[in-house]
């Protein structure tokens, strides 16, 4: 009996000492503990959403914004989005610091609530967007519109362009047919026939102009300024006014080096993007350069846009747009 009990407790003793072993070795020394919570104090990291094409597109491709931020402490994660609308829900989640999107998502945005704030602009492009129709379609003017489908991104700055161009023409918002979908979907559904025109930006319009030979029926002269907006969450700019304007730099830097390059730089980016490097070129070829801080001018223009989406029940309340704009 006096056998069974000693080989029981050997038994025990041994399985207590493979235990110890097997999981001992995982535990964190002191030295790695100290060095585990310094490296989170030190895990500063700005949140970045952008889309296909962009000056921050190409200021991510270039990558000298983490060279400028790593003497602060600061890293930087990239996020892309197929437009800007799906950029801002992320934003208004809480998924992103900094972003940018053209004139009509920042509306809906601040009408939905977001804790957002205008940062600065480039200048106005209004030969970036366009409502096109297939080489062939019997469409001619945007009068011809009346009754048709409508390809384009909810929310996104073509769907301002759409408003203006079908009040041009005298045709109600509720006489066309709106198809609301990515730049992707809304390509095949376009070349497929599956709508009848497409409200699209650059360098998505460039892209299918050249390989569709899509007809335009307007662009946005004389309608639409078509801005692209940076935009920021107001939690991140009433903390990091210094990171932003590192990042303001940097983004002017970017518009002067691609003003200047654009070959180059339609090559560059042609590999990040997938698109060839005629459609690049097209799109710089007639792209404005410059960036702006807001003006009064700017806060005018958007003002409008939100009052005729209300008007037009698009946005569910009216809003002063004022409200968000950055004040230094």
């Amino acid at each position: 009996m006096l056998k069974k009990v000693k080989r029981r407790r050997w038994i025990a003793f041994i399985l207590l000492m493979i235990v110890s072993l097997l999981f001992g070795g995982c535990g964190v020394s002191k030295k790695e503990k100290a060095a585990a919570k310094l490296g989170e104090k030190n895990d500063k990291v700005i949140r970045i959403g952008y889309q296909k094409f962009g000056t921050l597109n190409i200021l991510k491709a270039k990558g000298s914004l983490e060279k400028q931020l790593k003497p602060l402490g600061y890293t930087v994660k990239w996020t892309e989005f197929p437009g800007g609308p799906q950029l801002l829900e992320a934003l208004n989640a809480g998924s992103l610091d900094f972003g940018h999107t053209g004139e009509a998502p920042p509306i809906f945005a601040q009408a939905a609530g977001a804790p957002l704030v205008y940062f600065a602009n480039s200048v106005a492009n209004p030969k970036g967007e366009a409502i096109i129709v297939p080489k062939d379609s019997k469409i001619k003017t945007l009068k011809d519109l009346k009754g048709k489908k409508i390809a384009l991104n909810k929310g996104s700055n073509v769907h301002y362009l759409l408003v203006k161009a079908l009040e041009k023409a005298g045709i109600s918002y509720s006489d066309i047919q709106t198809v609301f979908l990515a730049p992707a979907d809304a390509r095949t559904a376009f070349e497929q026939g599956a709508v009848d025109a497409w409200a699209i930006w650059d360098p998505f319009l460039a892209d299918a102009q050249l390989a569709t030979h899509a007809r335009t029926l307007s662009d946005g002269i004389g309608l639409v300024k078509n801005r692209e907006f940076f935009l920021v969450t107001s939690q991140f700019a009433k903390k990091h006014q210094d990171i932003l304007n590192v990042i303001y730099k940097q983004l002017e830097n970017t518009e002067h080096w691609v003003k200047n390059n654009p070959k180059q730089a339609a090559k560059f980016l042609a590999p990040q993007i997938g698109m060839s490097e005629k459609s690049l070129e097209l799109t710089l070829s007639r792209k404005n350069f410059g960036l702006e801080k807001i003006n009064s001018q700017t806060i005018d223009d958007q003002q409008q846009i939100a009052d005729e989406f209300y008007k037009l029940k698009l946005i569910p309340k009216p809003i002063k747009v004022h409200e968000a704009f950055l004040s230094n």
